[in-house]
């Protein structure tokens, strides 16, 4: 797909990531429209973008999704960017805690989706792009809510992919590891045990995946692929392994002011 002239929704803007990607997206000339919750935030990117439309919007609310897919108008091309942390062990999250996590991390991309596809069908063209993570193949302990997410985002997109295929219309996730400098885990102030990835090439990412329509792509180093990929197939004894990469308290503590 051409991104240049597209215009293109990525969720999730108020916050790190989400401002990288819809930065790369705009400098590949695409008409960027931005979805967050801290106006603030939407406002002065909005301005850094020359004046890239914005919607305020809590993806928690089904209500919310609804009005962002009228307000963003006839989408080529979607990043479904926004989640919360989601992580601690399940007994210490509340059941709003757990019910929000779901609703943001699987439900709200999931109607967005529903929401925005028939248009893309139609002109028989565009793109979905999901935002995993190495979450969604490898599961560690204190993570268990936001695994659940992310594997069920991994399926999601992949059957999609197969259900539309030959539409015109493509379907990628992009799954990366710890992300470095801002987002979720750059905000805990904590170093990951093992190497992270820099917010750009993940936004780099997104744009290969939309030219190349590709399937999935992990963006990690070789050997933290190889480790997800495995832990698909060994899930058993690969856990002796992703134990080292188990989110620390102190990073649980910190994301909470984050939901």
């Amino acid at each position: 797909m051409d991104i240049h002239g597209a215009r293109a929704l990525v969720t999730g803007t108020s916050g790190g990531l989400g401002a990288v990607i819809a930065r790369r997206l705009h400098a590949e000339g695409a008409r960027v429209v931005l979805s967050g919750r801290r106006e603030s935030a939407l406002a002065a990117l909005s301005g850094e973008l020359g004046g890239a439309p914005y919607v305020v919007a809590d993806l928690a609310r089904h209500g919310e999704v609804v009005r962002l897919a009228d307000e963003a108008g006839e989408v080529d091309l979607l990043v479904a960017n926004a989640g919360l942390p989601a992580n601690g062990d399940l007994v210490d999250l509340s059941v709003d805690d757990v019910v929000r996590d779901v609703d943001i991390n699987v439900r709200a991309t999931l109607v967005l989706v529903r929401l925005l596809l028939p248009g893309m069908l139609a002109r028989g063209s565009g793109h979905v792009v999901v935002i995993g993570s190495l979450a969604g193949l490898a599961p560690t302990p204190r993570s268990s809510v936001y695994n659940a997410g992310k594997f069920a985002l991994r399926g999601f997109a992949h059957a999609l992919r197969e259900e539309i295929r030959g539409s015109g219309v493509g379907v990628s996730l992009v799954s990366p590891t710890f992300v470095s400098g801002v987002g979720m885990w750059a905000d805990t102030g904590q170093r990951a045990a093992h190497p992270e990835v820099s917010p750009e090439r993940v936004a780099e990412t997104c744009v290969r995946a939309v030219r190349r329509d590709r399937a999935e792509i992990l963006v990690a180093p070789l050997l933290q692929r190889w480790g997800a990929r495995a832990s698909t197939l060994a899930p058993g004894p690969m856990q002796l392994l992703l134990r080292s990469s188990v989110v620390p308290p102190e990073a649980v503590e910190a994301q909470k002011s984050k939901k």
